[in-house]
């Protein structure tokens, strides 16, 4: 059996549910997780309850992990899901740069803060992501061109981020997406501004802002034996001859189905043979959608294969899913026309791909597969006619989740497009509660007047295709109503 991270010294407690349990939780999952607006699939059939995988990955010595969004913690489904199958959580968003420091000096720990909670509250380890990375960085941070005050920015930042955390996360994914395909250093403006050393330098500093939490570098298209992995390889041969901490190497194996590389389990193996840990940090596998029955088996097979390399190599700590059901994958809205990417679909029923994750990891089965939902035969409001002029239509749904604390919250948005036309743009307007006032926001280009709540989407999310959703956020204060926003359109019309 494998060994956890140096500083996991309790043994994790085993959790179990009698066989009633699981099915009365899956069944409340199904009525009572559909998002706003959305109808439910058409029933496909169920799959075999099994031990959670968290259960049966412990006695292998791995942790099986998903990226949380607290926002999404409201959704009976998710959650359920969420408390039951994992034992490790990853911030999907909320412990980035533009997340934690989107001001200079100025830092915002709410959604970190929960997403730390709800792994201890689960008695599961929390993996810290990520310190440095070109992406959802500030424009303040972007802008700096001195290397001295970029040198500085960077390390107040993993100081603060990572020095808040220590003791609570086991591993960081220190630096984050450095190469570009044909393995040359992407031109970050770490790169520009402080070359080929700020690397290392984040490395050291991470040890010394966290001395307990295992130090990581984390990328994509690095999971077969390639240039890009193959740079990764030399470079962590190098730090470890400088003697500059280097704990482990995370691969987040963005997969597409049909398209696990060939060497997977032999790349895991040779960074292993380094002396470093190695994770599948990111995993989803995507397809084009609507996806048939041959596809979702393949889909299965593909998951089988990475788990089973993973078990496969030694120093494999674990698998990481990108999320937990397909209505809150990123994958819809950067890859359009594509999506179905995760174990669980829209409307948290298990998927083979489930199935096969829990059988690699030889998982028990403990009840019957529970029935499909049935829709929810509630009466709705009559929606107000669509741009087009269709009486009775609607052409969006859009979901709220919102994470409040005492004089502020955090709202997650989720926009469908449920009409039959593709969007090329999306303006969002709601009404905020008496005293709710707008502070910031992400993913979209946010107003307020008055009480009404304006998002406009950002160059890279504008366009929506039927079935297709986008997800963006926004901090907002209150004075004591943290109620999500009522009176939702997008393009002007009324949203069910």
């Amino acid at each position: 059996m494998r060994e956890r991270f140096d500083n996991d010294f309790s043994p994790r407690r085993r959790r179990t549910r009698t066989v009633a349990a699981l099915v009365t939780t899956a069944l409340a999952t199904a009525a009572g997780a559909a998002v706003v607006g959305a109808a439910l699939a058409p029933a496909q059939a169920a799959e075999p309850v099994f031990e959670p995988w968290r259960d049966a990955a412990d006695d292998h010595g791995v942790t099986m992990g998903f990226a949380l969004s607290p926002g999404h913690l409201s959704n009976p489904g998710y959650r359920a899901i969420a408390e039951r199958e994992f034992d490790l959580v990853v911030a999907e968003n909320a412990m980035k740069w533009d997340a934690t420091e989107p001001t200079r000096g100025t830092f915002s720990f709410g959604q970190a803060d929960q997403v730390a909670a709800f792994a201890a509250a689960n008695d599961a380890d929390l993996y810290g992501h990520t310190l440095v990375w070109h992406s959802q960085l500030p424009g303040w941070a972007q802008n700096l061109t001195d290397p001295a005050d970029l040198r500085a920015a960077m390390y107040d930042h993993i100081d603060a981020v990572a020095g808040r955390y220590t003791g609570q996360v086991v591993a960081w994914d220190v630096v984050n997406e450095l190469w570009n395909d044909d393995g040359t250093r992407r031109q970050s403006v770490f790169q520009r501004v402080l070359g080929d050393g700020y690397v290392a330098d984040a490395l050291r500093r991470a040890r010394q802002a966290d001395p307990t939490a295992k130090l990581c570098l984390n990328d994509y298209n690095t999971d077969g034996i390639n240039a890009k992995s193959t740079a990764m390889y030399d470079l962590v041969v190098s730090l470890r001859a400088q003697g500059v901490p280097i704990d482990c190497v995370g691969f987040q194996s963005h997969l597409i189905v049909g398209q696990v590389p060939s060497t997977y389990r032999q790349n895991l193996q040779r960074f292993s043979d380094l002396g470093v840990d190695v994770r599948v940090t990111e995993l989803d596998l995507r397809t084009n959608v609507p996806a048939s029955a041959a596809t979702l088996a393949q889909q299965a097979t593909d998951y089988r294969t990475v788990v089973e390399a993973c078990l496969a190599v030694a120093r494999c700590d674990g698998v990481t899913v990108w999320g937990v059901d397909d209505g809150h994958s990123w994958v819809p809205n950067v890859f359009g026309g594509q999506g179905a990417a995760l174990p669980w679909d829209a409307q948290y029923q298990a998927k083979p791909a489930y199935t096969a994750v829990a059988q690699a990891l030889g998982a028990a089965v403990e009840g019957s597969p529970s029935p499909s939902p049935t829709p929810s035969t509630s009466p709705s409001p009559d929606p107000s006619p669509d741009p087009t002029g269709e009486p009775g239509a609607t052409s969006c749904a859009v979901t709220w989740g919102v994470s409040a604390w005492n004089t502020g919250y955090t709202g997650t948005v989720t926009i469908r497009n449920t009409g039959t036309t593709a969007w090329t743009s999306w303006t969002l307007r709601a009404s905020l509660a008496p005293g709710q006032s707008l502070q910031q926001g992400w993913s979209a280009q946010w107003t307020q007047s008055g009480s009404v709540l304006t998002a406009t989407n950002a160059a890279w999310n504008g366009s929506v295709p039927p079935g297709g959703s986008v997800q963006v956020g926004y901090n907002a204060g209150h004075a004591g109503d943290a109620s999500a926003p009522t009176a939702t359109s997008v393009n002007a019309t009324i949203c069910g």
